[in-house]
């Protein structure tokens, strides 16, 4: 558990494990914390590294300030550096599969392999349009409401019911911190940065080996914006992981743990068959 300095800005991250190492970016609502249960496996054989983007977990946050994806470009940026890596393989799902595609676009030289979960190359009005009532929803500083807003359309209707005591756990767990106006207004940053994400125009210059992984039941980032990436990208591979919806790290962990690993630490992407 480590801070270094980004524009005066304390940054948190971890690192878990030794061996040929990959990243993993958070979505909008996560932290490091939420990849706890994956940490085990994820740091058998490789080095992982957590981060929290400006504005969320354990990272300082930027009150006040308006700012776009490019800034948490940069501060991936400024972690690879600061651990003095010369390549790494980046793992995003949601909002972190957006700052990784931009990430991509912008130093492929830094990339190894590129996995996107739940990850969209633009933010559509459909998810513009959820972003505002998600703001909306959190002005109104009453944490169910913010609850009920934001957090079922994240999960598939089959994981909801089948596991209706977990996510009534959650909301339980969720409560005090929808109830914190700091959080509120980090994740009304946070949902603003996302507003203008277009990397269509740049997809041609992500070079790394990618695997693009949809979630059927996915009301967030459905299928259709993953079929973009994959006809748009050199060299990827898509994968549609049935039953899931946008949480799919939680839904299906351990089909999510697999793909990441197999895919980060094949020791060959062309093959002569």
């Amino acid at each position: 558990m480590s801070n270094f300095k980004f524009l005066e800005k304390n940054i948190y991250y971890v690192v878990d494990g030794i061996g040929k190492p990959f990243v993993i970016l958070n979505g909008i609502m996560m932290s490091t914390k939420s990849w706890q249960p994956f940490i085990r496996s994820f740091s058998a054989q490789n080095m992982v590294i957590r981060l929290d983007f400006l504005d969320q977990g354990q990272s300082d946050k930027l009150g006040g300030t308006a700012y776009d994806q490019s800034l948490q470009v940069e501060v991936l940026k400024a972690l690879v550096e600061h651990l003095r890596l010369p390549k790494i393989s980046v793992v995003g799902i949601s909002y972190g599969g957006e700052v990784a595609l931009q990430f991509a676009a912008k130093y492929p030289e830094l990339v190894d392999r590129l996995v996107l979960f739940n990850t969209t190359a633009y933010t559509s009005p459909w998810l513009s349009d959820i972003g505002k009532g998600w703001i909306a929803a959190g002005k109104t500083r009453d944490a169910m409401h913010y609850y009920y807003v934001t957090i079922p359309v994240i999960y598939s209707p089959i994981f909801y019911e089948k596991r209706l005591d977990w996510m009534r756990r959650r909301e339980t767990a969720l409560q005090p911190v929808f109830s914190n106006p700091d959080f509120l207004e980090a994740m009304e940053r946070l949902t603003n940065s996302a507003e203008h994400h277009n990397l269509v125009a740049d997809l041609d210059k992500i070079v790394a080996p990618t695997l693009i992984v949809s979630a059927e039941q996915d009301y967030l980032t459905p299928m259709h914006n993953q079929e973009l990436l994959y006809k748009r990208l050199k060299n990827a591979q898509w994968i549609k992981i049935p039953g899931s919806g946008h949480a799919s790290m939680y839904e299906k962990p351990l089909l999510f743990t697999t793909l990441i690993l197999g895919f980060v630490n094949a020791l060959d992407v062309e093959y002569s068959i």
